[in-house]
């Protein structure tokens, strides 16, 4: 196992101990008073008027899909830099993901290509926050807008981040959030979805409680059929305590990003940008290596030193499945999956270490 891992829980079990005997003496494994209380505070944190959580970010994507009758014969405009679960959604319901190719400076979706990818059969978007990243996020919302498309936010690693001062979670239409351990909120696995819509609240309040409306417990009249996708009392208790400072975890993450860039860019290194209008999360520290650099190469051999490292993430459209199936993987995003590196990103980590490291795989 490398001894500089990629990323730690921001996380320790004494915070959580006390608690999590409360919650075996208590027997309120699920539906207790920390998922009730999570849910209020991540709306308190983001602004949104509704939250539900769940089991993932692909259960909460795969619901946003349910919620806006996605169906065979639809398209569905997705980023292409991303995580396959923000087309596999899409793919499941019988619908075609088209892809969108992106920035490669953001990493996030060009507006000039999700407007020429725009369809009678068009029903939705899906925009990523590529590695928690949010910028050009609300120009993507004037041009849904514009042609009356729903826009979902895939913000698996955006908690934390904002754009012109709103919090992600409070700018698109709908917003599903991941607390993966990869992420900065770390719960094992889990979700969350977030939405201003009233109606589309109750569809969801009633869906993820398998199809139970109004008053739950015995005699509950169940209404629709539904789900089970509920988020655990020690895992809704974990999530609480790294909520309560992500200001901070945000504030130390830019901090290990500015060194970062300070030594590296002068070799040829360029980090994912974002702006001015931009709080970026720094969920994943990403770079694109200098031209003529093999990633791959760079990868195996950190590995060898005991440094973990790993790709930004994939270009969707060039993957096998959706190649051979839809043959349109768009430029720029094949670029960045060839050429993009996440660094150790965290507090107390080595980034002297580091970056001598990539420095003498370069000689």
């Amino acid at each position: 196992m490398s001894d500089i891992r990629l990323i730690k829980p921001y996380l320790s079990y004494d915070e959580v101990e006390a608690d999590f005997c409360d919650i075996f003496e208590s027997g309120m494994f699920t539906r207790g008073k920390h998922v009730d209380a999570f849910r209020q505070e991540i709306i308190a944190y983001t602004g949104a008027k509704h939250a539900f959580l769940t089991t993932s970010a692909t259960t909460a994507l795969w619901m946003c899909m349910k919620l806006l009758g996605i169906k065979e014969g639809d398209e569905v405009i997705v980023s292409d830099f991303s995580w396959p679960a923000t087309a596999n959604v899409v793919e499941d319901l019988g619908a075609r993901p088209v892809f969108a190719d992106v920035s490669l400076e953001t990493f996030n979706m060009l507006p000039e290509d999700l407007e020429k990818k725009i369809s009678p059969r068009t029903k939705a978007v899906i925009f990523v926050d590529a590695l928690g990243n949010p910028a050009g996020l609300s120009k993507i919302k004037e041009i849904c807008e514009r042609h009356g498309l729903p826009l979902v936010e895939d913000a698996a690693c955006a908690i934390g981040s904002s754009e012109f001062g709103r919090r992600c979670g409070s700018i698109a239409d709908i917003t599903c959030f991941s607390f993966h351990p990869r992420k900065l909120i770390n719960t094992g696995e889990g979700g969350a979805i977030l939405t201003d819509r009233d109606d589309w609240a109750k569809w969801l309040e009633i869906k993820l409680g398998a199809g139970v409306s109004g008053i739950k417990g015995p005699g509950a009249d169940f209404v629709d059929f539904g789900y089970n996708f509920r988020l655990p009392e020690m895992a809704a208790l974990m999530g609480r305590k790294q909520l309560a400072k992500l200001e901070s975890i945000v504030d130390e993450r830019n901090e290990i990003r500015d060194i970062y860039v300070a030594a590296l860019e002068p070799y040829g290194y360029c980090v994912q940008a974002s702006s001015s209008d931009v709080r970026h999360n720094i969920q994943s520290l990403v770079f694109r290596v200098p031209s003529g650099s093999d990633r791959n190469v760079m990868i195996s051999k950190l590995k060898a030193v005991g440094i973990e490292t790993t790709i930004g993430t994939y270009a969707l459209g060039s993957t096998t499945y959706y190649q051979k199936k839809y043959a349109q993987g768009p430029a720029n995003s094949a670029q960045l999956f060839k050429t993009t590196l996440t660094l150790p990103c965290y507090r107390g980590v080595d980034v002297d270490r580091v970056v001598e490291s990539i420095k003498k795989i370069a000689l």
